[in-house]
């Protein structure tokens, strides 16, 4: 029986331990999508206790506890701290086989030094070792990002948005990592909901254009891309319900903002045609300014009624969405590309099942603009487990080139979930590594170095033209 998480964790063969240890171990860390605060950054935050930096917002806790018959006050509610870590460590060593039961043990041997393993009888143990490691001045989210061997960090940030924090961070010598302000204009596109109106007024109100008309909101638009441009900006991320593709002419976009305006409701058909206009605009701009276009998609989010007239969005209640047609993905693609306006684009479904098809529309756009101009992202959200990162580099290596794949992102609202990369360099060194041992590709450690420091980090550097250097 091999030892419960040890160095060799994952790695079965000669060749995936050699991968690893010699090539993935200690690269550098490059987390060009994710959700933290650079507000916390800013401020150096210092957590009180675990169950901050654990359980607040990770809503992949969250679903497994409710699956555990776990009562709400402990997991959103008023419950303190104490109690809710120990439903969680309850939680967690019924998780066999769930990728949260490898990330939390990683997290606590990285950051805390516990090799045992959390449960209900340990709990207490762990809330004690992990509360007194957190006073240390080495845990605070500026430390734990600077041991992580983190180089860069991309936040998610909304056009409204000041970047006060992003500035702050620039503007302090003591701290040497970039982190940079990505663009997510999702609430400028998403004319169906009840508060469009009111965001559309704090657009025109940061922007200095009054927004009647969809021309309006381009020009909007097109400031506030300048403004995060002047911040360091080169990395726009949209989270769709699928790609959608419905043309029509300027007229026809024009009228169905003006009824939205007007307070009409819209039908899904003129939603879906809206969408289509404003996706080619930003495209057409992303283009025109070298940012990479990031499509996350195929999520039915909000599922829960109940749950989110009381919570609110992004508390756990979402699903896959099996609707996700390839066809429209190729053709919204194809009429950027029709003018040689399509940008590097990332395309992440969270239905495992679109792999193949995202495999076969790579290669549609393919061009000596950039080494792999159009990417499959990683298995992210619901896939980001053993089984779906495998699934996934093995459909892309199938379908397309593993070898530029651009590789893991953090995609969380944690700072300790950089071991999430450590997980994904594993299960990468896992595969190649019995690849070479069935003799399906040489012991040719010079290439094997090459593509594995490239999906671990030097890809990501030369995509998307960061200040780095390559290791």
């Amino acid at each position: 029986m091999k030892p419960f998480m040890d160095k060799e964790f994952l790695l079965s063969t000669e060749s995936a331990r050699k991968l690893f240890h010699s090539y993935a171990e200690n690269v550098p860390i490059l987390d060009y999508h994710c959700h933290i605060s650079p507000q916390e950054i800013a401020e150096d935050r210092h957590f009180e206790n675990i169950t901050q930096v654990w359980l607040g917002g990770d809503h992949y806790k969250w679903r497994q506890m409710r699956s555990n018959g776990v009562e709400e006050k402990y997991i959103t509610g008023d419950a303190s701290d104490r109690e809710k870590f120990q439903k969680w460590a309850e939680t967690l060593a019924k998780l066999i086989g769930n990728p949260l039961y490898h990330w939390s043990h990683l997290e606590l041997q990285r950051y805390f030094g516990y090799t045992g393993h959390l449960n209900g009888d340990t709990a207490e143990e762990v809330w004690t070792l992990c509360n007194a490691k957190l006073q240390s001045p080495e845990m605070s989210c500026r430390n734990i990002i600077k041991r992580s061997g983190v180089t860069l960090i991309c936040t998610t940030d909304d056009p409204v948005d000041s970047l006060e924090w992003h500035q702050k961070i620039k503007d302090d010598p003591t701290f040497d990592v970039q982190v940079l302000p990505a663009w997510r204009p999702d609430k400028a596109m998403n004319l169906e909901k009840p508060d469009y109106t009111d965001y559309l007024a704090k657009l025109s109100k940061v922007s200095g254009v009054e927004i009647k008309t969809f021309a309006d909101l381009k020009a909007a638009l097109v400031k506030r891309m300048d403004f995060f441009a002047s911040m360091g900006c080169s990395v726009s991320d949209h989270g769709l319900e699928y790609v959608m593709y419905a043309p029509a002419d300027d007229a026809t976009v024009e009228k169905i903002f003006a009824d939205r305006l007007a307070g009409k409701k819209l039908s899904r058909q003129e939603e879906v045609t809206f969408k289509t206009a404003y996706m080619l605009f930003v495209g057409r701009e992303y283009h025109k300014r070298g940012w990479v276009m990031q499509l996350h998609y195929g999520c039915k989010r909000d599922n829960n009624t109940l749950m989110y007239n009381k919570l609110g969005p992004d508390t756990g209640y979402d699903c896959i969405n099996n609707y996700a047609p390839s066809s429209e993905t190729a053709d919204f693609l194809n009429a950027l590309n029709a003018t040689d306006e399509l940008p590097k684009t990332i395309l992440y479904s969270l239905n495992p099942n679109d792999n193949e098809a995202i495999g076969t529309i790579l290669g549609c756009f393919q061009n000596s603009d950039a080494i792999g101009k159009i990417q499959q992202g990683s298995a992210w959200w619901f896939n980001d487990h053993k089984t779906g990162m495998t699934n996934q580099m093995i459909s892309l290596a199938n379908l397309g080139m593993l070898s530029n794949f651009v590789g893991m992102l953090t995609d969380s609202r944690s700072f300790l979930s950089y071991t999430r990369h450590e997980y994904f360099r594993r299960i990468l060194c896992e595969l190649l590594g019995t690849w070479v041992e069935n003799g399906e590709y040489p012991d040719d450690w010079k290439q094997l170095e090459e593509i594995v420091k490239g999906v671990s980090y030097n890809n990501a550097v030369r995509y998307f033209g960061f200040d780095l250097k390559q290791v």
